[in-house]
């Protein structure tokens, strides 16, 4: 069953949010509310780059409070959707000071990382690391019965979290920690909570950065406590119900990780150009249609640069987001990215199965290191698909670590320059 969707005009949340309760509310788990810190789509994304400047971000990147103190980019939601590339986030800030440059390109490389680690493992990201982390398994309806927010660190970064839809990356080591260093809980159900909510989210960056804060790829986990609050967010414990009681008042006992067995991919990777994707556009045929998908939407998508005058077509996985329950803001910002993009190409929207839907169209589309690409893929078969915009190209060696990844791409000669 197909449904073609009318989209909202560009840049009318009210419309926006209408469209979204209407078409996709039954798939969301709670009220579909824009989220009051982002928009969707290229304008957006390009007005964020023209006024990035990551001057005093190596000191400032892990300030949580007050806001103004804050030194995060705050450019992640729109590199999740492809809106703005990493190579291009490398090149924005070749004039920033060293320091800084530095820190963010480590940042930059550390998100790349991430993507080699997720297209290499596939949902083996999760549970193919050297250790694991021994948790109860949780099926609350929500995360403040860990997540408690009578303190006011934790209320404040649950707020954003559902509110924005968005987290400076110190505040997601504390919700990441309290919820599975020191409450004990499975750090996977954690995660997908992040998941739902930011638009940022992607399993590759989400799973990596909670196994690094519990420690199952290291050994070493994060431990929130509160000196960490009263260090980046001077002032927060005053007005704290808990001052006086804090629970987080010492240092959290190291988790109990166990020994797990190591995915046979993590240290070597047999087959680097199935993990990367074509090097150049592989065509297989005359494309009729442009696909594009979540992870890349933006005007420089190389599909639609590269058929500037073929229709594109979206397609709303049904079936996907009736199991993932996103919040409803994530869909309102994807459906913006949609309704900006429509202003300059002929785009038509569906809802349903990708692979019933687009089976019969001869398709172009840019490769995505996601395993759910790669099952689609596989169903639709494109007849053109073009490569994806890698910082580093992945490589065969070792991921089992940022820095033994970074250490073979420099070996190899694959770092940007």
């Amino acid at each position: 069953m197909s449904t073609s969707l009318t989209l909202p005009p560009a840049r009318d949340v009210a419309a926006t949010e209408a469209f979204v309760r209407t078409h996709l509310g039954h798939l969301v788990r709670d009220e579909v509310v824009a989220s009051p810190r982002f928009r969707g789509g290229q304008m957006a994304a390009d007005a964020a780059l023209a006024s990035l400047d990551i001057t005093g971000y190596a000191a400032e990147r892990n300030e949580v409070w007050p806001p103004h103190r804050r030194g995060a980019s705050a450019m992640s939601p729109y590199v999740r959707h492809g809106l703005v590339s990493l190579p291009l986030l490398w090149d924005a800030v070749a004039d920033a000071p060293a320091r800084d440059r530095g820190k963010y390109r480590d940042e930059l490389l550390w998100q790349e990382h991430s993507r080699h680690l997720y297209a290499r493992l596939g949902e083996a990201l999760g549970k193919g690391m050297r250790r694991d982390l021994p948790g109860d398994p949780w099926d609350g309806p929500d995360p403040g019965t860990v997540w408690d927010e009578q303190m006011a660190c934790l209320a404040l970064t649950t707020q954003e979290l559902t509110t924005d839809g968005y987290l400076v990356n110190q505040t997601r080591m504390w919700l990441a920690s309290h919820w599975a260093v020191r409450e004990g809980v499975d750090w996977r159900a954690g995660e997908d909570v992040f998941f739902a909510h930011l638009l940022d989210g992607s399993r590759a960056a989400n799973r990596s950065g909670w196994q690094w804060t519990v420690g199952t790829g290291s050994g070493r986990s994060y431990g929130f406590s509160r000196s960490q609050v009263e260090k980046r967010a001077p002032g927060l414990c005053d007005d704290c119900a808990l001052d006086r009681r804090c629970p987080i008042q010492g240092w959290p006992e190291d988790p109990p990780l166990g020994a797990t067995e190591e995915h046979p991919r993590l240290r070597r990777d047999e087959d680097p150009a199935a993990t990367a994707g074509p090097e150049r556009p592989q065509v297989d045929g005359e494309p009729d249609t442009v696909w594009l998908t979540a992870e890349s939407l933006g005007d420089d998508d190389p599909a639609l640069i590269a058929h500037p005058d073929l229709p594109v077509v979206f397609v709303f996985d049904a079936p996907l987001l009736a199991r993932l329950r996103l919040s409803g803001k994530r869909l309102v910002f994807l459906t913006e990215c949609l309704a900006d993009l429509a202003e300059r190409r002929d785009l038509e929207v569906l809802l349903g199965d990708p692979a019933q839907l687009l089976r019969d169209r001869a398709l172009a589309v840019t490769h995505a290191p996601v395993p759910g690409f790669a099952r689609r893929a596989a169903a639709l078969a494109p007849v053109v698909r073009h490569p994806w915009p890698w910082l580093v190209r992945p490589h065969a060696r070792s991921a089992a670590s940022f820095t033994a990844w970074r250490k073979a791409a420099e070996k190899l000669g694959a770092m940007p320059g």
